[in-house]
C-alpha cells in the first residue's frame, strides 16, 4: 500500500489531504513543520512527500533542499502544496527540487493525477535502475564461464 506524508502547518488543510488520500486507499501519516516531516521521512519512509512551502521553522524550501541532500531520500518524490500561485512561482518551486506544484485551494482530480504521475516516475525509474531477472542471470553465467575458462 501506498504510503504519503503531509507535511502541512495547517490542522484543517492536514485533515483535507488525509481525508482525500484515504478515500483513494493511501497510507497517510503527518507532520505539522519542517523539523517534524524529516523525522517522519526517516521513521516512516513514504512513497511520496507532499510538501506545504510556508511553514514555521523550515519552509518547505528548506525541507526539499535537505531531502536532495541526504542519499537515502534523495530520490523522494515530493510535490510542493502551496499558496504560492504568482506568475513565477511554479517555475521556482520546481527548479528548487521539487518534483511537481499544485496550488491551493487544491483540486481532488488534480492531486489524484499528479499523485499517480509522480509515483509512475518513480515506479519507471525503479525499473529502470534494476536490471531485470534474466540480464543478472546471464551476468552471473557469464562470470562463472569467464572463472571456469582461468582453470
Amino acid at each position: 500500500m501506498t504510503k504519503i506524508l503531509i507535511a502541512e502547518d495547517n490542522a484543517i488543510n492536514r485533515e483535507l489531504f488525509r481525508e482525500l488520500l484515504e478515500a483513494r486507499g493511501y497510507t497517510v501519516v503527518e507532520a505539522c513543520d519542517g523539523p517534524e516531516a524529516l523525522r517522519m521521512l526517516e521513521q516512516s519512509q513514504p512513497d511520496i512527500l507532499l510538501l506545504d512551502i510556508g511553514m514555521p521553522v523550515l519552509d518547505g524550501f528548506a525541507v526539499v533542499r535537505a531531502i536532495r541532500e541526504n542519499p537515502s531520500l534523495a530520490a523522494l518524490p515530493v510535490l510542493a502544496v502551496t499558496a504560492y500561485a504568482m506568475q513565477g512561482d511554479r517555475e521556482r518551486v520546481l527548479n528548487s527540487g521539487f518534483d511537481g506544484y499544485l496550488s491551493k485551494p487544491i483540486n481532488a482530480k488534480s492531486l489524484a493525477e499528479e499523485l499517480e504521475r509522480l509515483l509512475n516516475e518513480r515506479d519507471d525509474r525503479n525499473a529502470a535502475a534494476k536490471p531485470s531477472e534474466t540480464e543478472a542471470n546471464r551476468e552471473k553465467q557469464a562470470a562463472k564461464a569467464a572463472g571456469n575458462d582461468r582453470h
